[in-house]
């Protein structure tokens, strides 16, 4: 089995939660304040180890509390943390999240984060047969270095364009399998998509995106389940009905998921859909990072 390597963010995210998220200017009474370990890097790390691959995180945190914090729940995952840096000169990346009704929004103030390098991602050793994940919350060049180093050793690369941003062809070229959802989707395809269009509207949009065949396509629908386009055919995976309680951390699940099945070398279909029961599991508790669920409750679910 291959390993997970994961370049990417790692937060704090302070959790509130309420009856509504308030309108510009307004104040609402919130219910209750959570801390929870997170960051999409640290999430989606979390999710592949979790889920029985041997992972890897590389990034930074502070000096400060939450880094120390941080960086004892990630050990207790069993995250190899070998090539994540202490910053004095920044904290640690922290997430406001406002969760009301099973929706969040979120301001997220990188800190250590916005300082992670080429250098950094150049140390870990990858081979064939691993798998390189990142996403947007630490700078595009030190993505780009990473997935570089990834290809020339023969290893898969997953991109997550997470916060939605614009980026060159040269990065798209280097990635194998991109993973976003419609808002992101829309975003880069230059395309108006809402979640309630038909999927041959989704696939539509994944063909503007679509540098050559070999790039695989898969755009995560929630409740609608997921629509990929591989080797120029598209895959449907239906959604799972379940009683959402937090959608945060949920996309990165997906994520790490995949990840750890192409580790595995289990096949594109299989490995959508451990990932989609896994994100189903994810939304039905509170938090990003704690709510990865294990390989274990997957199993189940898929036998049930």
């Amino acid at each position: 089995m291959g390993r997970v390597f994961v370049a990417g963010s790692i937060n704090m995210d302070v959790v509130a939660t309420a009856d509504r998220h308030p309108r510009l200017g307004e104040t609402v009474a919130g219910r209750e304040v959570f801390y929870f370990p997170g960051g999409k890097g640290a999430n989606q790390a979390v999710a592949a180890a979790k889920l029985g691959a041997a992972t890897t995180l590389i990034g930074r945190v502070g000096t400060d509390a939450f880094g120390r914090d941080l960086r004892a729940f990630l050990k207790a995952q069993d995250v190899d943390l070998t090539f994540v840096q202490d910053t004095p000169e920044a904290h640690t990346g922290t997430a406001i999240i406002t969760v009301a009704n099973a929706d969040n929004t979120i301001v997220v103030v990188p800190g250590a984060n916005a300082l992670v390098t080429a250098g950094d991602v150049a140390a870990p050793s990858l081979a064939k047969g691993d798998v390189a994940v990142s996403q947007f919350e630490i700078p595009l060049p030190a993505i780009s270095a990473f997935f570089k180093r990834a290809r020339a050793a023969g290893a898969t690369t997953i991109l997550n364009p997470a916060p939605a941003l614009p980026f060159d062809k040269e990065l798209l070229d280097l990635v194998d399998i991109l993973i976003l959802n419609e808002s992101e989707l829309g975003l880069l395809a230059k395309t108006e998509l809402r979640d309630t269009d038909n999927h041959a509207r989704f696939i539509e949009a994944a063909r503007l995106l679509q540098a050559g065949k070999d790039k695989i396509i898969c755009v995560t629908l929630g409740k609608r389940g997921v629509v990929a386009l591989a080797n120029d055919e598209p895959l449907v995976i239906p959604g799972r009905t379940v009683k959402a309680l937090d959608a945060t951390g949920a996309g990165d699940c997906f994520v790490g998921a995949v990840a750890t099945q192409i580790a595995s070398g289990k096949p594109l279909r299989d490995a959508f859909e451990t990932a989609n029961i896994a994100a189903s599991i994810c939304v039905q508790r509170m938090g990003a990072a704690p709510s990865m669920p294990t390989a274990a409750e997957v199993s189940a679910v898929r036998r049930g």
